[in-house]
């Protein structure tokens, strides 16, 4: 007969080598796999609002652009009184495409010295657009003069005898070359190119009988500042998601580019304002195409300073880059439109002759 007390069935029982044996409760292995079927279309589902989020912003941004570009000229000088331009639009949106390849080449020139001295960085690299883009300028510096030649009724050779035609001949073919170095072996030639068109676009902005060497030396550093700013992050943030695996890399290539990202945002103040004070006269700050433009232009500079200062102190507050990264990438867009913004500006009117009314 048994002797002892009789089984508790709530004890695991005993195997012959002595380990207790895993019984599981009735229903626990049911609850567990609905928790982590659960947790996994959680995860699914939150992946999916990613992937369509972000082409659904840029493509709204884009479009954005794309209609600021078209219609921004006519808004802004609506009820101004100034003269309508010809074709201002699709001048704007043919400046946009040049001021956009300016800023991915130079940031493809820049990039490349702030990841060098990175610790630890993955060897991959990404693609290079600077070909592409060069050639993309080329062709809206080359439509610039195609409409430049219709709107005067001149022909392309005559259309090349004038001023600002000679200029956009000078910045349609220094892309090119721009483009053929960056194609060649040694891309870095292509900078003496771009420092052509920089200094040829700084003539082109300031045809005014009022100092316009004065004006196209502060358009020089202001456009290089502002392309390198763009195109530089454009790149670092193409760069830290390539390096998505490598989170203490991507982070210390952020900080890089943000300690150089404060000069140049010194020097686009500071040209700027220059600039600003120059050519807007007070009274008409409301009352003129340019200087609405240049308000709503300073209305997005802000948001971008308030941008780039979180990201900044995320940075320094996280060791996971993720959350900085999500910010400076919406800082790149609000980039963009002032990108378009600043192309709007180059084509309204001068608003000296409105101040100067009787």
């Amino acid at each position: 007969m048994p002797s002892g007390p009789p089984a508790d069935p709530a004890t695991p029982t005993m195997q012959a080598s002595g380990a207790p044996s895993a019984v599981p409760l009735v229903g626990e292995t049911g609850e567990t796999g609905e928790i982590s079927e659960i947790s996994e279309r959680a995860s699914g589902a939150a992946a999916a609002r990613r992937s369509w989020t972000a082409p659904l912003l840029l493509g709204t941004a884009g479009v954005l652009a794309l209609l600021i570009a078209l219609f921004g000229p006519g808004l802004m000088a609506r009820g101004t009184g100034e003269l309508r331009i010809p074709g201002a639009g699709l001048t704007t949106v043919l400046r946009t495409v040049l001021f956009a390849a300016l800023a991915l080449h130079l940031g493809e020139l820049l990039a490349p010295q702030l990841i060098r001295p990175v610790r630890g960085r993955p060897r991959t690299a990404v693609r290079s657009w600077a070909v592409l883009a060069s050639l993309a300028g080329a062709a809206a510096a080359a439509g610039q003069i195609v409409r430049l030649a219709a709107v005067s009724d001149l022909g392309i050779t005559e259309t090349y005898g004038t001023r600002e035609g000679g200029l956009l001949l000078l910045i349609a073919n220094g892309l090119v070359v721009a483009a053929l170095c960056a194609a060649s072996r040694r891309p870095a030639l292509a900078l003496a190119p771009l420092a052509v068109v920089i200094g040829a676009e700084a003539l082109r902005a300031h045809p005014e009988v009022y100092s316009p060497e004065f004006g196209a030396a502060l358009t020089v550093v202001h456009l290089t500042a502002a392309s390198l700013w763009t195109g530089g992050l454009l790149y670092v943030l193409r760069t830290m998601w390539l390096w998505r695996g490598s989170p203490v890399a991507a982070r210390a290539l952020l900080g890089r580019y943000a300690r150089l990202a404060i000069w140049l945002y010194v020097a686009l103040a500071a040209t700027g304002t220059a600039s600003a004070l120059r050519r807007l006269p007070l009274d008409v700050v409301f009352t003129s195409a340019y200087g609405r433009t240049l308000l709503l232009k300073l209305a997005l500079m802000a948001v971008v300073s308030v941008l780039a200062l979180a990201a900044r102190r995320r940075m320094l507050r996280d060791t996971d880059p993720s959350v900085a990264h999500q910010l400076a990438r919406r800082e790149q867009v609000v980039l963009g439109l002032v990108v378009v913004v600043s192309a709007v500006l180059t084509v309204v009117p001068d608003p000296h002759w409105i101040s100067l009314r009787p």
